[in-house]
């Protein structure tokens, strides 16, 4: 079976509603693993899980919990990849945990929250944010807290608020243009617009230039990559998954503490409780396939003998993993993973500030036109660790985030400059002293330039020994960021658990077409509008 094919996938309908929880979308897809044995019989097979990521963990986890023993390897010393968490020692002598910053947990996220519930079942460890709002430097602002979820009320509601729409605006957008947000589906969406960029979908639609700036500038930037390269069709695949496909809107969660605390540290007790080694502080230099039925993980130690590998790794980590293996697979498979790209370096910026943000000041707020920053984070709004530091000396915790920096900036300056722009956005943080400040630069993840879905790996290589999981992996589902990772990690687990028999995890996503069949047929006019012109 192809990758990205699934004879079990069940349409939404009156079968499928029936299973949906309360509160998950009643629209929400299920895709069902395929069946077998609960767990596995007799020797059990080894699988090595190489990067403790999202979709490493997630891999991991499935196949622990159906007897598969596993090795995780993570080249870091700590779990989590994108997510991770260290411990650092402010000025203060304050013993904290920097990150990579902060994550936005979406209610849509449903795979993503599953692992999670393996160790808080209540999802108790997750704490809801009132709104996501929306802010330009020129005073205009957006708010989703008041918008209904269910579409096309959600996008009726927001232009009806938006300071971003007047009706003059509308009556000079091209609706035909943007007939494609009707329908969404994977793959489609890529074959309609993979070729063409994020900029010049908008730019076609003419969407108002502040809603442009405002909106789609923000969301689009999420990708960590300037909408003039970024594939149009991940924009629509975002604008369905968060907007106009599903009734959980734009309501998302954070953790009440740290991430290590809050997500990993718990997990790798699960893991540990299964049998799983976990290696972190281990780098795999290379996979070697052995006859037809095992390969070599080879670290600075040796070689483990495996009978299958998950490769859940960032960009750069499996581009160098299977560039330092010339036996895996064939040419132009390796030629693919070799041409894959990241996006362009991100800066995380933290501050420990002796005075607090104002009260008012929303837990995260997006912003556009302030240079290069991107979004403000009061950590010590929802975070625990954060909050007790604040509580203890008066002062705040506040997180900045620039994405796809231009790399003729030098970074010293993009640092100040981001710290100019939360002064001008955040007038009263100008009087307050910096405790101490950690800047984390990154250049790690994905790009998903124009025309380049084609390039993407699939989790299946063609060797039934060897899968790929990340945000990077092409899935066929209508997934992205972090639910992309451990929707992966899932269907790499479910395509080694299919060849021993074993019975594979159910997997939940948005709808993969538009909700109202009004919309879908106005969609498919457009399509056969376009075809014909």
């Amino acid at each position: 079976m192809a990758d990205g094919h699934h004879p079990h996938l069940r349409r939404p309908g009156r079968r499928v509603n029936r299973g949906v929880r309360p509160g998950r979308d009643r629209r929400a897809r299920r895709i069902d693993g395929r069946g077998g044995r609960a767990r596995v019989e007799g020797d059990a097979p080894r699988v090595a899980v190489v990067g403790g990521g999202i979709a490493g963990l997630a891999a991991a986890t499935v196949l622990a919990e159906r007897g598969v023993r596993v090795s995780v390897y993570e080249r870091d010393q700590q779990l989590g990849g994108r997510l991770a968490g260290w411990r650092t020692q402010l000025a203060d002598g304050s013993q904290v945990t920097m990150s990579r910053g902060f994550h936005a947990f979406f209610r849509q996220y449903y795979n993503l929250r599953a692992l999670l519930r393996r160790t808080d079942p209540g999802l108790n460890g997750l704490t809801g944010l009132a709104d996501y709002p929306l802010r330009h430097r020129d005073g205009g602002q957006d708010s989703f807290a008041r918008v209904p979820r269910t579409p096309p009320l959600s996008a009726l509601g927001f232009v009806a608020q938006s300071p971003s729409f007047g009706w003059r605006d509308l009556g000079r957008m091209n609706p035909r243009a943007a007939l494609p947000l009707l329908d969404v589906g994977v793959p489609g969406v890529y074959e309609a617009l993979d070729q063409v960029s994020a900029s010049e979908f908008l730019a076609s639609i003419r969407f108002p230039e502040a809603a442009l700036h405002l909106a789609f500038d923000v969301f689009s930037r999420s990708f960590f990559a300037d909408p003039a390269t970024l594939s149009a069709a991940e924009l629509a695949l975002m604008f369905h998954i968060y907007f106009l496909g599903s009734s959980e809107g734009l309501l998302f969660d954070v953790p009440r503490e740290p991430f290590p605390q809050a997500l990993w540290d718990p997990l790798a007790r699960h893991l540990d409780g299964l049998g799983v080694r976990i290696r972190t502080g281990t780098a795999v230099h290379g996979v070697r396939p052995v006859g037809e039925e095992q390969v070599d993980v080879v670290t600075e130690a040796g070689a483990e003998r495996c009978d299958a590998v998950v490769l859940a790794l960032d960009t750069g980590g499996l581009k160098a993993v299977v560039g330092a293996s010339p036996e895996l697979l064939n040419p132009v498979w390796r030629e693919r993973i070799a041409g894959l790209r990241t996006a362009p370096a991100f800066l995380v910026s933290r501050l420990w500030l002796s005075a607090p943000v104002a009260g008012t000041r929303p837990g995260f707020l997006g912003t556009s036109g302030f240079g290069g920053l991107d979004n403000v984070t009061v950590l010590d709004r929802f975070e625990g660790e954060a909050h007790r530091w604040a509580l203890k000396t008066g002062g705040s915790v506040v997180e900045l985030h620039a994405y796809a920096v231009d790399p003729a900036e030098r970074r010293q300056q993009v640092q100040e400059g981001l710290l100019g722009q939360l002064r001008e956005a955040y007038p009263e943080t100008s009087a307050a002293g910096i405790v101490d400040a950690r800047h984390e630069w990154r250049e790690d993840c994905p790009l998903f330039t124009v025309g380049g879905y084609q390039d993407r790996p699939a989790v299946r290589t063609g060797d039934p020994r060897v899968v790929l999981a990340g945000d990077l992996v092409r899935t066929d589902l209508p997934v992205a960021l972090m639910e992309r990772a451990a929707t992966s990690g899932f269907l790499a687990a479910n395509a080694l658990l299919e060849r021993w028999g074993v019975r594979g995890e159910t997997l939940w996503t948005v709808p993969d077409r538009g909700r109202s069949a009004p919309a879908r047929a106005l969609a498919g006019w457009g399509r056969r509008a376009a075809a014909a012109s």
